[in-house]
Formats: structure tokens, sequence, C-alpha cells
């Protein structure tokens, strides 16, 4: 009965990221196709991912105070409504690209809240369905990876039948679905408030000390210092690649959408699968070794295998089997954090790591648009191949720091949440 909850939150999350990967293909396709330039590609995913990102960091006090279950509705709520408009205002000849930036932009703003309330959600489902963080967190992504896995080849496919608007109106649709399903499905008993905020100031003064407190823990906090830095870049690094330089390389080489679907899909089916061991094996792995082993060869040889004149087989096979080992990370970096922060300031710790650590991801979409005009997309992919090779090898350079992972402090233990 209790582990229904925790079922009805992987499902929303799985709803929510299928249809957010299918306008991960269907957006870009759509500006290049209607601006034929690459760096205002790059301009559209760095507006949306801009506001995601602050919206994770600024958002985290407030969901805190009202309930993550309570944010995640409202914001896919609102991300889902305003999501709509732009395919209708494209059918009514009216959607300029300063309206379509603007609107990307809210979505973003919105989106960047659920998000993190979901994700701040997971722990207190997982105690209450009596499940351990490397399971819980396992099973999280792999929901995540399974929407990625759904969404990316079926938004191509869409495409070709339907044309790139009516796949952004099927998003919308799921922002719509994934708040419905968190509000009828997921219940559990939140954490204790921290006795520490008892008399806490209201109003501005109380949300910047509540925004404050998550940042210092994060700045305190070597471990959490190290993952920011590391994942900051590599996302960066992704965005650059998924955003705009895989979408221009699919165009110049094939002058199709299907092979942006056929990277992404076999990369999610292989994490999906990564991330399914890490949920029943998880709590025996060495956490450190896993995670510097997987990053590094699971996320580098899937970037040079596009440069290399190779049929699509064989780069969706690369793709398949680094998916496995990049599946395995974010499981075991979720374990981590969640037995290093304290209840009480779950979200806003956790919205200001992941929104640190995403802070990369708009620049990614500008980084990418600018090595696709200058490179093209192959020079592009070189650059950011061997730039990921080198931040990849951070774990394995700062032992002492990454080896935080295998432990957590006595003070940071997980708290037991009663059903």
């Amino acid at each position: 009965m209790r582990r229904r909850y925790a079922y009805g939150l992987l499902i929303a999350q799985t709803v929510s990221v299928t249809g957010t990967r299918m306008s991960v293909v269907a957006v870009p396709w759509f500006v290049l196709q209607s601006t034929g330039d690459a760096l205002l590609t790059g301009v559209t995913a760095f507006v949306e991912m801009a506001a995601l990102v602050a919206a994770r960091i600024l958002g985290g006090p407030l969901i805190d105070r009202i309930g993550p279950r309570i944010a995640s509705v409202g914001g896919d709520l609102i991300a889902g409504l305003v999501l709509g408009v732009l395919p209708l205002l494209y059918a009514a000849d009216l959607l300029s690209f300063p309206v379509l930036l603007v609107l990307v932009g809210l979505v973003g703003l919105f989106r960047g809240p659920s998000d993190n309330a979901k994700y701040a959600m997971v722990p207190d489902v997982a105690a209450t369905a009596g499940w351990s963080n490397e399971r819980a967190a396992g099973l999280a992504d792999s929901g995540q990876r399974l929407g990625s896995l759904i969404g990316a080849p079926l938004g191509a496919v869409l495409i070709a039948l339907l044309g790139a608007p009516a796949v952004i109106a099927l998003d919308a649709a799921s922002f719509l679905l994934a708040a419905a399903l968190v509000a009828t499905l997921v219940r559990f008993r939140r954490a204790e408030p921290d006795p520490a905020e008892a008399g806490h100031p209201s109003g501005v003064r109380g949300y910047l000390a509540d925004l404050g407190a998550g940042l210092r823990f994060v700045r305190r906090d070597p471990l959490l210092r190290a993952i920011v830095a590391m994942v900051l870049l590599t996302n960066l690094l992704d965005q650059a690649m998924t955003a705009v330089l895989i979408p221009v390389w699919a165009a110049e080489r094939f002058d199709d959408a299907a092979p942006i679907g056929l990277v992404f899909g076999a990369l999610s089916a292989g994490a999906f699968v990564g991330s399914l061991l890490v949920s029943i094996h998880g709590a025996r792995l060495p956490r450190w070794r896993t995670y510097a082993v997987a990053f590094l060869f699971g996320a580098v040889p899937r970037i040079f295998v596009l440069a290399l004149p190779v049929g699509l087989p064989v780069i969706a096979g690369v793709a398949l089997v680094g998916g496995v080992l990049i599946g395995a990370i974010n499981p075991l970096l979720s374990a981590a954090e969640f037995e290093r922060i304290p209840a009480g300031l779950r979200a806003r710790v956790l919205g200001a790591v992941g929104g640190l650590a995403w802070a990369g991801i708009p620049l990614g979409g500008l980084v990418g648009g600018a090595l696709a005009t200058t490179l093209g997309a192959t020079g592009g992919i070189l650059v950011v191949g061997a730039a990921y090779l080198l931040v990849t090898l951070d774990p394995l350079v700062r032992r002492r720091t990454w080896r935080l992972m295998d432990r957590a402090a006595p003070a940071t233990a997980p708290v037991s949440v009663p059903a």
C-alpha cells in the first residue's frame, strides 16, 4: 500500500521526462528548420535553460515552505499551459522568434522548481516505501531514463509524421498529465522541520535567509562543491552536443532528424539498464570507484564516435554501451547527497546543487552554436570530446574529496520518515 505513493511519483517523473525529451528533439529542429541558423538554435536553448537554472536555485526555499508536492503540481500545470500556447501561435502565424524565446523562457522558469520538487520528494517516498536511498535513487533515475528512451525516438518519428509544432503540443499535454498524477497518486509524511528554524522570519527576509542557508551548506561541504564543479562542466558540454551539435551533425551528414532520435534512444536505453542495475546492486557498490570509471568510459567514447566515418549501427552500439555506464552515475550521486543533506534543508540544498551544476547548460547551447558555426559539426564534436576527457579525470585526480561518496558523516545520516 505504501509503495504505491513511490510508484506514483516514478510514473509522474517518467511522463514528464518523456514529453520533455520529445521537445529536446522538436524545439531545436523547429528553430533550425524555420531559421536555418545554428546560432539561433543555441540562443533558444540558452534562454530556456537559463530560466530553468535560476528557478531551481531561487525556488528551493519556496519548495521547503509550501511542500514539494504542491510545488510540483503547480509548476507542471503552469509550464504545460504556457508551452501549449506555442503551437497555437504558430498555427495562427503569430509566432515570431522573440515570442518563442519568451515562451520557452517561461516554461523553464516553472519547470525548474517542479523538477526540483519531484527530486526532493524521493527520500520521503522511499522512507514511506521502506526503500534504501540507492534503490530509490536508482528507480527514480530509471524512470527518467525510460522517459528519455521513449521520448527522443518518438519525438523524431512524430516530427517526420506530424511536424515539430505538434510534438511540442504533446509535451505540453505531458506536463498537465504529470501534474494530475502527482496530485492524485503521491502521498507521504514530510520530515519534521528543523527546530533551529523555529521563529524563522517570514516574507522577503525569511526567503533570503532560507536561500542563504542552502547556498552556505553547499559551500561548506567539499563533496557537494566537487559535484557542482564537475557536473557543471559536463552539463555544459552535454548541452552543446544535445541542443546544437548533434542536430547539426544529423542535418549535415544525413539531412534527417531520425539519427538524432537513434543516438539519444540508444544512449537512453543503456542508461535505463544501468540505473536499474544500480537500484538492485547499488548498496553493495563502492560508490567512488564506480562513479569515476563509469563517467570516464561511459561518456567520452560516445562523443568521439560521432566524428568517425562509421555507420549508424556502430554509433548506436557505442552509445548503448556507454549509456549502461552512464546510468550508474546519477543514482550514486543522489544517494550520497540524500545522506549528507538534512531533511529540513533538502529542497534548498538540492536546488542549489542542481541549479549551480546546471548553470553550464545555458552556456552549452551558445558554445555549441559557436562551435558549429566556426568549426562545423565534426570539429565541434572533437573539441567537446577532448574537453570531456579532461573533466572526467577529476575523480581520479582528487581522490580524497571524491572518496567522501563512500561514507556518510553521523551528523548528516539519513532521516527516517514515519509512514
